[in-house]
């Protein structure tokens, strides 16, 4: 098929035969974007689920421009500056206790490619080499080889088979049948001798916005503790309050030996990520021998002005209305939601958090429904920016949000019910 695509951008996970035209957004405020004909359109799923108060938020544009001015970027390796130095104090107080390093990358995706990086390292360095990774079905951990071969096989990467390591998959933790999910790790661990195992706490995002209550996560933590196996929690999409909480661990204590965190790290203003980890996993790779270095980088490690973003995005939540601000909007959302959950057009109607989701009754489900792209544009012709993965539609918007914004949504939900079954 010839291409008839007019435009030098190849846009992500986007098929152009079938989507001709993108939205030109001009600016964006608050919870809104404004198209470049001055339309309105709320942004229903956080832009992608970076942004957290609201686009454009005073204070981290502020930031911005006077970072900016002053230093824009220098190499990370043998240099420092204080926007980072600044940051890294700040996320290990926010962070579990157990976490003592930061490592800063640019994307979700590398920042579980060094989580995965430094648990092999770690196994290495001491002289016990491990090399197993296990993982949960239906997860997503990004699109690099090493983030697809630790996330679902299936439509996101079978052209890309080749490629992927081997890992082994737990089954998701289904309500009821939790205990196979903990023999599964159990097994695991014991006959496969793993370095770790990585898992979305709470919530898996691209996989379907499957949810799983606390206590699960926290005796996934405890075999793997049993095992000495690493704990890696992959808070790029569950971190910064989106399921109620700063961080998903918090609602288990659990304790990760690894956390990755990006998305919402700036406020949804720059690309950032962090990898954390706890004392142990860097002082296996201390050494005066310079072959146990952690030989991983990327050009803009600890960019100054993402950086300064970042941190004026930490100083937000440090403020207590901030954090109360939370549970306004899961109570918005749970107030939104509760009609739904007797609809019979849709089931599994959920939430956590900020986050809610429901799945449409239609003939075809999943993440390749036929219905999919008939949502999306129903949604865009009202005006909201609502990305549905197949027949599952979720809402997670910023936390400038208002209980008007919500209605508008979910009335729009009803109506795209409606129409297309």
């Amino acid at each position: 098929m010839t291409s008839q695509w007019n435009s030098p951008i190849w846009h992500p996970f986007t098929q152009h035969a079938l989507q001709p035209n993108m939205t030109k957004i001009r600016r964006g405020d608050g919870a809104y974007l404004y198209d470049e004909d001055g339309r309105r359109i709320i942004d229903a799923i956080s832009s992608w689920w970076v942004v957290t108060h609201g686009h454009c938020h005073p204070n981290i544009v502020s930031a911005i421009q006077k970072q900016a001015e002053q230093l824009n970027q220098i190499i990370f390796a043998g240099y420092t500056h204080e926007p980072a130095e600044q940051l890294a104090r700040l996320l290990l107080k926010f962070a579990p206790r157990t976490l003592h390093y930061v490592f800063f990358s640019d994307s979700g995706s590398t920042s579980v490619e060094v989580a995965l990086k430094m648990a092999l390292g770690y196994w290495h360095n001491i002289g016990e080499p491990r090399s197993r990774i296990v993982v949960m079905q239906h997860s997503y951990h990004g699109d690099t080889v090493g983030t697809m071969s630790v996330g679902a096989r299936g439509v996101f990467n079978s052209a890309y088979e080749p490629l992927l390591f081997d890992v082994t998959a737990v089954p998701f933790p289904e309500h009821d049948h939790e205990q196979a999910t903990f023999d599964a790790i159990e097994v695991a661990c014991r006959n496969e001798n793993p370095a770790a195992f990585i898992v979305e706490p709470l919530i898996l995002g691209a996989g379907g916005m499957l949810m799983y209550p606390a206590w699960v996560l926290k005796e996934m933590k405890r075999i793997c503790e049993a095992y000495n196996v690493l704990f890696i929690a992959d808070e790029v999409m569950t971190g910064w309050g989106r399921t109620g909480t700063l961080f998903a661990c918090e609602q288990a204590d659990v304790l990760p030996d690894i956390a990755c965190y990006s998305k919402g790290l700036t406020g949804g203003s720059l690309p950032l990520a962090a990898t954390l980890c706890n004392s142990d996993i860097f002082d296996a790779h201390y050494s005066s021998d310079r072959t146990r270095t952690f030989f991983h980088s990327s050009s803009y490690t600890a960019n100054p002005i993402a950086c300064a973003a970042a941190k004026a995005n930490l100083d937000l939540w440090q403020d207590h209305a901030v954090r109360k601000r939370l549970a306004s909007v899961a109570q918005m959302q749970e107030n939104a939601i509760e009609t739904f959950r007797a609809d019979t057009r849709f089931r599994n109607v959920r939430r956590i958090g900020t986050i809610t989701a429901l799945d449409m009754e239609v003939a075809d489900s999943g993440y390749l429904a036929g219905v999919g792209p008939k949502l999306q544009a129903f949604f865009s012709d009202r005006n909201l920016l609502l990305r549905p993965l197949g027949n599952t539609i979720y809402v997670m918007p910023p936390y400038c949000v208002t209980a008007a914004d919500l209605n508008e949504i979910y009335v729009s939900i009803s109506d795209a019910a409606d129409a297309l079954t």
